[in-house]
Parts: C-alpha cells; structure tokens; sequence
C-alpha cells in the first residue's frame, strides 16, 4: 500500500472513532453531564473538542510511522495491536461514561486504557521514537481526564 493511503487510514481511523463517540454522547453532555456535580477544575465544555482533536490527529500520525516503518513485521503487529486496544477502549469510555452515565466503571475503564496507552507508547518506542513521542499529549491529557473523572465520581 502506498503511504499516502496509510496516511490517511491512519490519520482517519482515531478521527473517525472520536466522531462517531462524539455524535453518541452529544445529548448525554448537554443532559446528563451538565447537571452532575464537577470539580472546581473542569474545563468549559468547548475545550474537549479542539483538544480531542487535536490528539486523535497526533494518534493517527504516530500510527502511520509505525504502520509505514521498515521494523520487523512481528514488533509492528504488536505495536499495533496496543494502539487498537487502547483506541478501542477510548472509544468505549464515552459510552460508559456519557451514554451508560457510570463515571464509576468509566473510571476503572479509563484506567485500563491509560495502561494501554503506556503499552503502546513502549512498543512504538522501540520502531519510532518520534511516534512514542505524539503520543506523549495523549497520556497527559488521559491522566488529567483519569483525575478529572474520579473526582465526578467521588461528587456525585
């Protein structure tokens, strides 16, 4: 496959999981979420998207210097295979979070993505240190929504 295409793959696939997240939780954010007790530290609702965004922008392009390396077909399968999970589990806290309105099990779920997250910033570390990097926003922003959600959790 010519890179362009697993560019656009690449860059697509977190972009699209973050839409199709996004347009199931929408009615939840401005219901459920807006009368739910939040942290003094809550950003303004207009901030998660621009920042979700931008992440899932920087996912598909650490993905794409791993699916377009020259590594060993074995290490970028696993590779890869982490980053699936850990954007399979992005895209299931929003629904456990904002659809099913369950902060507790959202936030054991956000934990467990956080590990994959780690996981797979240590395996594209080994084929592209550059792509563990762009991910690197990514952990940050997930710790602060790991903080932020517990403590809706412990609010309400």
């Amino acid at each position: 496959m010519k890179p362009i295409f697993k560019a656009i793959i690449s860059i697509t696939l977190p972009l699209a999981v973050g839409a199709v997240s996004g347009f199931f939780t929408t009615a939840s954010v401005n219901g459920w979420y807006s009368t739910v007790n939040k942290p003094s530290f809550n950003p303004p609702n207009w901030l998660f998207a621009p920042v979700w965004t931008s992440l899932y922008i920087l996912m598909g392009i650490a993905c794409f210097l791993i699916w377009n390396s020259k590594a060993e077909t074995k290490e970028k399968q696993v590779a890869l295979r982490f980053y699936g999970i850990q954007l399979g589990l992005n895209f299931l806290w929003s629904f456990i979070f904002f659809y099913a309105q369950q902060p507790g099990w959202a936030f054991i779920e956000i934990i467990l993505m956080w590990i994959m997250i780690l996981l797979t910033i240590l395996s594209f570390r080994k084929i592209s240190t550059v792509a563990a990097w762009l991910l690197v926003p990514y952990i940050c922003w997930v710790s602060f929504a790991s903080v932020l959600n517990f403590a809706i959790w412990y609010l309400n």
